[in-house]
């Protein structure tokens, strides 16, 4: 039996973060969506640090627990750092996911940083060192500490990325480079896109949510089957023993798939890119070159073979958006969190409902819309509007053209769809699933 790890997210000392991520929240949040193990996220913030050390337990080797939490829940100590300098006459901008098999560990990391820049700022530190020097300073802290490139292809801010980063992972970390063994894949790509650059089949793939606020924890994640505790993760991460697939989004709905310029509304694929010359058709500015542009660059493996490697992997969508979807409202509404409350009371987990429960189980507690609308999510048969230039995209289970059917409930011969409005379905409880037909 296999578990779900999310290692990359952040705490309420990061920038752009929810003010109310706490330890219990974070837990919370965790239990609910299916993960086992949850990274803690800023562990470098001596705030954030002091309330890790004061609220966390010892549990399973190099895991800890919420005293009074949920019991299915272990955290692993984590931290994001970013590292800007210049290197090879270039501003280098490079992300880093941070983690560490005890406190003594990640104090020592924090100690070491503090004496190169200012930890105290933010969750998320940005330091002027390079990215080989801050894996050397991990590596000092001790036995099984890692250092995983995060988001490797993000044009702004990873190893790989368009704007500042390098042509390999061995160019970026120099002579430490054979002490990373696994990278982040990033919202924008999955691995079928990785598979593409054979410098990358050396690593193993892992995917996180890069989470801000508890709703968005797990919306990618990494699927193990070793031990759980922080040496057998780490051991699967290195040889690859243990360690089963990802979850990821569609990376079309990441905010930097494709090339563009938010700000004119332009939006191009990598052939348009190059057959404008990079250039915005609307401003005459360089665009953002995106993810899919960027891998296609480096690319050298054009027949879809998966390397020895690889794993298998599932595209989701977030439960929010599937229910949002069905509704016609926003995701972030109070409506369709008590709607997903009701289906995972009823169904289990989020990561359990929307990968592996059954469908005849989802229609009877929910009706026929959500079980067509995860079949054919599970069949990759969606409508995919793609985010470029730090604008998401969107997945939609169904065409316009079916938008209607869906409110009159024509499809599939029964009333499904939408609740109609002031109507009774729009206000089931926790532990009554909303069904979305008659």
């Amino acid at each position: 039996m296999g578990f779900f790890a999310d290692l990359h997210i952040h705490s309420r000392f990061s920038r752009a973060t929810s003010r109310g991520l706490t330890l219990r929240t974070l837990a919370e949040g965790a239990a609910r969506k299916g993960i086992s193990v949850l990274g803690t996220g800023d562990f470098t913030h001596p705030a954030w640090f002091a309330e890790l050390e004061a609220g966390l337990a010892g549990a399973e080797p190099g895991l800890f627990r919420l005293e009074d939490g949920p019991p299915g829940v272990r955290f692993m100590l984590t931290a994001e750092i970013s590292t800007i300098y210049k290197q090879g006459d270039r501003v280098r901008k490079v992300h880093h996911l941070v983690t560490a098999p005890g406190m003594d560990a990640a104090r020592k990391i924090s100690s070491s940083l503090a004496k190169v820049g200012n930890i105290l700022s933010d969750g998320r530190p940005i330091l002027g060192i390079t990215s080989r020097n801050l894996l050397e300073i991990v590596l000092q802290a001790g036995e099984g500490t890692m250092l995983v490139p995060a988001h490797i292809w993000t044009p702004w801010f990873s190893a790989l990325g368009s704007k500042s980063g390098f042509d390999s992972i061995a160019e970026c970390y120099g002579d430490l480079a054979g002490h990373v063994f696994a990278v982040e894949t990033g919202l924008s790509s999955d691995p079928a896109m990785n598979w593409m650059v054979k410098s990358l089949d050396g690593y193993r793939l892992i995917s996180n949510s890069d989470a801000h606020s508890a709703d968005k924890l797990g919306r990618e994640a990494t699927v193990l089957s070793c031990g759980l505790d922080y040496f057998a993760i780490e051991r699967a991460f290195r040889t690859g023993e243990g360690l089963e697939g990802t979850v990821e989004f569609f990376p079309e709905e990441g905010k930097y798939h494709l090339d563009g310029h938010r700000g004119c509304g332009v939006v191009l694929t990598p052939e348009e890119t190059a057959e404008r010359g990079g250039i915005c058709p609307v401003c005459g500015r360089k665009v953002t070159v995106g993810v899919l542009s960027r891998v296609e660059e480096l690319a050298d493996r054009h027949d879809g073979t998966m390397p020895e490697s690889g794993r298998p992997f599932s595209s989701l969508i977030p439960l929010a958006e599937i229910v949002a979807e069905l509704m016609g409202v926003g995701s972030a509404t109070k409506r369709v969190r008590q709607a997903c409350d009701s289906l995972i009371a009823s169904l289990g987990s989020e990561l359990h409902l929307l990968r592996e429960a059954d469908v005849e189980d989802i229609r009877a507690a929910a009706g026929d819309t959500l079980a067509l609308a995860v079949g054919r999510m599970r069949a990759g048969e969606v409508h995919r509007e793609a985010g470029f230039d730090g604008e998401y995209g969107r997945i939609r289970i169904f065409r316009d053209s079916e938008g209607d059917r869906l409110s009159s409930g024509e499809l599939l011969g029964t009333p499904l769809g939408r609740p109609k409005k002031g109507g009774a379905r729009a206000k089931g409880k926790t532990g009554q699933p909303m069904r979305f037909d008659g």
